[in-house]
């Protein structure tokens, strides 16, 4: 028999806790039986310590079973189960792209999401803003909707992990979430209860970026993939940029609307289709789909140019009681707000005192820009606001784009005319302008890792 302030003890004086030390006190918060000052306690010794490999393998497995671990051998699915994971950014809606790319070239895609947090957007709030979609189907139509349609995407039930969503309560009031064993088995420990043969990890770096600086979000990405792989999930990772706005829109409809328009072909941001594809060809790739890269991205384009992924998504949102038609009417059926105007480069080219001069988009506080979507109504300051789903930005201006006086930055989607004055001096002070003709770009993708 074990005791919490035993094993926070033991971790507190710099020794290794074993496999049932952390079991036994990851099922105490499960079961209320381990106090909120313990968890804390706990969770400040791992910040301080750090944790050997065995022990952020043996915090991620006890995670994953503090609840429903989903089995699919009985469905004798002919493909592999596979997922792709975000660490979170403004404008990035691969998911919603990247799910029916890859289950319409014969993977299986059980996507268990999350919403918003702080400046970077959530999934489930982008698939909100369609009418009567479904985010949480009961665990029997989930799985018909995997075999029958091949992705689904879904909230985080009660059953799946649920010891996570204590710890992290815990140490989100702690300072203590920037820990990368702590993150690492909080993201692993729920995307492992979905029973998958193989996950790839989007990590981002940049003004976006959930980690602060490129060797934070190595030091995740490398932390996810080992212990991935150590708990037995066939894990890649990819460092992926987010100094910019990743799709060419910002807000929940607005970038429904822009995989709508990826998937049919109808507009294609190209920083967007690069990082898409380089995801989607891993997971094609580790889930043994395509033989290699190349074969796998020549598979995804057969699957776009031939409407299948488009067909799927319509597919998707219909099992989950989306319209039948969303794909082929989505302007029917979003949202659109009331004020829609664009903000251009004049006033903030002034205040910089280049007007007149030849500028290029030097840089772009990403953050900021999210956090613009938020204050317009489009996000969440705390877990109880509403959400207005139309608000947003869209047609944003990439980095190294020629500006004059008359270059839109971007098209504000507000509520009011006050609220657009507002997102507008966001907008503005977000970017940064300097006298050039051209600018070097930088790569989406920085870095594959690989177990």
């Amino acid at each position: 028999m074990f005791l919490a302030q035993e094993i926070i003890r033991k971790k507190r004086d710099g020794h290794p806790l074993n496999e049932e030390e952390i079991r036994f006190f990851i099922n105490g918060v499960r079961d209320n039986t381990v106090s909120e000052g313990q968890i804390a306690a706990l969770a400040m010794t791992i910040y301080f310590h750090d944790m050997t490999m065995d022990e952020r393998v043996a915090l991620t497995l006890a995670i994953r079973d503090s609840g429903t671990v989903l089995d699919w051998k009985k469905l004798n699915l002919p493909g592999p189960i596979v997922d792709k994971h975000s660490t979170g950014g403004v404008g990035d809606v691969t998911s919603l792209i990247l799910g029916p790319m890859v289950a319409a070239c014969g993977g299986y895609v059980p996507m268990i999401s999350g919403r918003g947090l702080g400046h970077t957007g959530g999934t489930l709030d982008k698939l909100e803003s369609i009418p009567d979609f479904d985010i949480f189907p009961d665990e029997h139509r989930f799985r018909d909707i995997i075999r029958d349609v091949g992705i689904a995407i879904i909230g985080q039930t009660n059953s799946l992990a649920p010891a996570d969503k204590r710890f992290y309560a815990t140490r989100d009031i702690t300072a203590t979430v920037d820990s990368i064993p702590l993150i690492t088995a909080s993201i692993l420990g729920k995307k492992l209860a979905e029973g998958l043969d193989a996950l790839v990890m989007d990590v981002k770096v940049g003004s976006g970026a959930f980690m602060p600086t490129y060797e934070q979000s190595e030091r995740l990405a490398e932390a996810i993939v080992e212990v991935a792989n150590g708990a037995g999930c066939k894990t890649t990772a990819l460092l992926t940029d987010m100094n910019q706005v990743l799709a060419s829109s910002a807000g929940n409809a607005l970038e429904v609307r822009e995989a709508v328009q990826f998937l049919t072909g109808e507009y294609r941001n190209p920083r967007l289709l690069d990082v898409t594809m380089a995801l989607s060809a891993e997971m094609l790739v580790s889930g043994n789909l395509a033989v290699d890269r190349s074969d796998a991205y020549h598979k995804l384009q057969a699957a776009l140019d031939s409407g299948r992924a488009a067909e799927t998504f319509g597919r998707m949102v219909a099992a989950q009681k989306g319209p039948i038609d969303f794909v082929e009417n989505y302007t029917r059926y979003l949202p659109t707000a009331e004020f829609v105007k664009p903000v251009l480069a004049g006033e903030v080219l002034a205040e910089q005192m280049l007007a007149g001069k030849n500028c290029i988009v030097a840089e772009m506080d990403t953050r900021a820009l999210g956090m613009s979507v938020v204050a317009l109504g489009g996000g969440r300051r705390k877990a109880t606001d509403p959400i207005n789903y139309s608000v947003g930005l869209s047609d944003i201006i990439a980095l190294g784009t020629n500006v004059n006086a008359d270059t839109p930055l971007a098209m504000i989607h507000a509520n009011s005319e006050h609220d657009w004055h507002e997102a507008a001096k966001a907008v503005r002070k977000a970017l940064v302008f300097k006298e050039s003709e051209t600018q070097a770009t930088t790569p989406m993708v920085y870095r594959y890792i690989r177990e």
